[in-house]
């Protein structure tokens, strides 16, 4: 695996570190001491890099230093907000989300530790989900007097169902990483420890060798088709399909699958 020296085009907080591996960027939550919650100057970081990814990265990973994935929102900085301090907080923490949501390459995320409040917002807004066993999932916004603040009331409850967010929020009840992936159904991959960054890695590296516009369409369209009503999805996947198709790359892919020169669907 090649890795690259690499500078980010636009400068980037030291709460954010970045490495280019195979056009894999790989970038790390770096607030290991406070459990990588999330500061004003981590979130706008985020913001920053989702927002100018340069066009030789054609996935990215997003992990956290140390011992946690994000443990939530850093709230040494809200407990003496003001009102409109508050609201800009929830601000930059939805147009985050939404910006990795509906970025040009597909994001996966690594969850191992602390996944909890605007961490597992964070972990919602990405496309693919590998978890560690030592992850563990929780809403605890209701016992501390706060509310979802990142987008979190709009996506978990279509993810998990309202009663299991009001629940989580309510009661403080925490998923571990088994119950996450299986009764959730919030990670795709599940793994030992210290496999996932590796495993997330070989996905992503996986999805770049997919036509680019594929995979502009799928992350683009999917998300907004759940949303539409039966007969308005129906008409954007005639629109995406015929985007997709008509791409020079997809028509070469095309043939080379008709003339034996790419391999058929197996197992494993």
């Amino acid at each position: 695996m090649s890795q690259e020296s690499f500078t980010w085009p636009v400068a980037l907080p030291a709460c954010i570190k970045v490495e280019l591996r195979n056009a894999i960027a790989l970038v790390a939550l770096n607030r290991p001491e406070k459990r990588n919650s999330l500061s004003d100057e981590l979130v706008l970081g985020l913001q920053t890099l989702f927002s100018t990814i340069p066009s030789e990265v054609r996935g990215i990973v997003l992990h956290g230093a140390g011992d946690n994935f994000c443990a939530g929102l850093d709230l040494n900085e809200l407990k003496e907000a003001s009102t409109q301090e508050s609201f800009d907080t929830a601000a930059i923490g939805q147009r985050l989300n939404d910006t990795i949501q509906f970025c040009k390459v597909p994001v996966i995320s690594v969850l191992h530790g602390a996944v909890i409040g605007g961490g597992l917002e964070l972990a919602a807004a990405t496309h693919i989900r590998v978890a560690e066993r030592t992850a563990f999932y929780a809403l605890p916004e209701g016992t501390r007097g706060i509310f979802l603040g990142s987008g979190g009331s709009v996506r978990l409850p279509r993810m998990f169902g309202a009663s299991t967010v009001i629940d989580m929020m309510l009661s403080g009840r925490v998923y571990e990483a088994e119950e996450g992936h299986t009764l959730l159904r919030f990670s795709q991959y599940l793994t030992e420890p210290g496999e996932g960054l590796e495993k997330a890695i070989a996905v992503a590296e996986k999805i770049a060798k997919n036509a680019p516009l594929a995979n502009f369409a799928v992350i683009q369209a999917i998300p907004r088709i759940v949303e539409q009503d039966p007969q308005s999805g129906l008409f954007t996947e005639m629109l995406m399909v015929t985007l997709a198709q008509n791409d020079d790359e997809a028509k070469r892919r095309l043939r080379d699958f008709l003339e034996r020169k790419a391999g058929k669907v197996v197992r494993g």
